[in-house]
């Protein structure tokens, strides 16, 4: 399926969750990912705040935050992204697109510093490509040499798919794709 139907078609699929089943999918992919010996190592790790029910991202926070880790939040600047330590859920605001990303205010961090980037999508294959939502922001940052991170993307489980993604030159793929009933390591 070409990427831009595939793309439309999981988009609504994944905005037509009710409250309930988001919040179990979530939770559960969540704690998949709490498992990782990758989440448990990391000292600073990258998260996102959802939009149009991507997979929640707030259990990640609490536990990463009881743990000491540092945790960055990405900023979109322009046509780049940036990655900005979070001080504070408080310190979210609305950025580009609608998305809540920390103030400018807060301090930003190179990809080298990253030891692990949870990455969303709109739908992963099980080689660990992803399709966004075509701007390549992540796609663009995650290029950087000096990137030593482990790329786990986080999604319900419908945007797994079995057939492989069209890919494009500049695609990164992930290391490992976390569901709420699958752990997928590449």
């Amino acid at each position: 399926m070409p990427k831009r139907s595939l793309r439309a078609q999981l988009l609504a699929e994944r905005r037509s969750l009710n409250r309930h089943l988001w919040l179990t999918s979530s939770r559960a992919a969540q704690k998949n990912l709490l498992s990782l010996a990758e989440f448990q190592r990391a000292e600073c790790i990258a998260l996102y705040a959802p939009a149009h029910n991507e997979t929640d991202t707030s259990l990640l926070l609490t536990a990463a935050c009881a743990s000491g880790k540092r945790v960055l939040y990405p900023a979109v600047c322009g046509q780049k992204m940036v990655f900005r330590r979070l001080e504070s859920p408080e310190s979210l605001q609305k950025g580009a697109f609608g998305i809540m990303e920390p103030c400018p205010a807060c301090t930003e961090h190179g990809i080298d510093e990253v030891d692990l980037i949870v990455v969303p999508g709109v739908a992963f294959d099980l080689t660990g490509h992803r399709i966004g939502y075509g701007k390549g922001f992540y796609d663009r940052f995650l290029h950087h040499s000096g990137r030593t991170a482990h790329l786990i993307g986080l999604c319900h489980d419908f945007q797994l798919i079995e057939g492989p993604i069209q890919i494009d030159p500049h695609d990164i793929p992930m290391e490992i794709v976390v569901t709420e009933t699958r752990i997928v390591r590449i």
